[in-house]
């Protein structure tokens, strides 16, 4: 599975009650591959608000038995 996250520098990025968190990992935001745009929306948002080292990352997740 593929999902779509947004970085800046070490941390991650929620989106909560329409305003911006800066979290770890188990707690960010996460986006399907469809909503390329929307995340791309979101990443020129925070750039206007100040936010640092943003980028848009590619989250790849393999489910295996144990």
């Amino acid at each position: 599975m593929e999902l779509l996250i947004i970085k800046s520098d070490q941390q991650y990025v929620r989106f909560k009650d329409n305003d911006y968190l800066l979290v770890n990992l188990d707690k960010s935001s996460v986006f399907p591959m469809e909503q390329m745009k929307a995340v791309q929306a979101h990443e020129l948002s925070l750039k206007k608000k100040g936010f640092k080292k943003i980028c848009i990352k590619k989250l790849v997740l393999t489910e295996e038995d144990l």
